[in-house]
């Protein structure tokens, strides 16, 4: 815990020994992890690996509901059973809500694969958070969101959103007390906890949320989700054996 509070990257895709050496570099305390298409026993056991006495890593999924033409992504901790991709946003959310889950909206109205703003207030009374500021945004997404958030009244957090290494660390939430496990940071987000949100400026920040625009490119190709979803058998995919077709009803593909 540093002079700032409880510091916590809110949203990274990357995770390593590299990634560790500079969350506590920057002077992390936690770092949330959601990989893509990656199901939860396996994002909560290299969570585990990555964690020590100096940084808890709390694991997460960003998931993906509708179609991938018109997917919307949707921001998930404390999940207890895992949770498939490309489910309708209805199925998905009532999945969560079964789950208690802390259920937070990146990028809102961002491109293709966000939340709209009548989504939002659809789900309002499910939502424990809003996305104000990722290094992916152009500053008027920046701006829509913290309209949004004020609009809606939704507490607010920010993310490196880190797809690559060098990202991470660059934009936090700042917590009044420790958070040292899920539990306890989950039910922070649940119960709305004051913070502070930071992120970096100057010209390496700008760089560095260059890169992160730029690489949105490979993020989005159907080539990348025909590859890794569309093969029936993908850890995420809803027909995977793994989910005994408990998601039949709700699925998308």
């Amino acid at each position: 815990m540093t002079d700032e509070g409880f510091a916590v990257d809110m949203h990274v895709k990357v995770l390593d020994e590299a990634v560790v050496r500079r969350a506590k570099a920057r002077g992390l305390d936690a770092l949330v992890y959601a990989p893509h298409f990656t199901r939860l026993p396996d994002v909560r056991e290299r969570a585990e690996r990555f964690s020590d006495d100096e940084l808890t890593v709390v694991p997460a999924r960003e998931l993906f509901t509708g179609s991938w033409q018109q997917r919307r992504h949707v921001l998930a901790l404390g999940l207890d059973d895992p949770v498939p991709d490309f489910l309708t946003l209805e199925g998905t959310m009532a999945e969560l809500d079964r789950q208690d889950a802390a259920v937070l909206v990146p990028h809102p109205e961002f491109l293709t694969v966000s939340l709209t703003e009548d989504q939002i207030r659809r789900y309002e009374d499910r939502i424990h958070g809003l996305e104000v500021y990722n290094p992916k945004h152009l500053p008027h997404h920046n701006e829509r969101a913290r309209e949004l958030a004020r609009s809606i009244g939704l507490p607010t957090f920010t993310s490196s959103y880190a797809h690559l290494r060098g990202t991470v660390g660059e934009a936090w939430v700042s917590f009044d007390r420790p958070l040292t496990d899920e539990t306890a940071f989950v039910g922070a987000l649940r119960d709305g906890e004051p913070r502070r949100l930071f992120h970096r400026n100057g010209p390496l920040h700008a760089l560095r949320c260059g890169l992160e625009f730029c690489h949105l490119g490979y993020e989005n190709t159907w080539s990348k989700f025909d590859r890794v979803m569309l093969q029936g058998t993908a850890a995420t995919h809803p027909d995977h054996v793994a989910y005994g077709g408990r998601f039949d009803d709700v699925k998308v593909y």
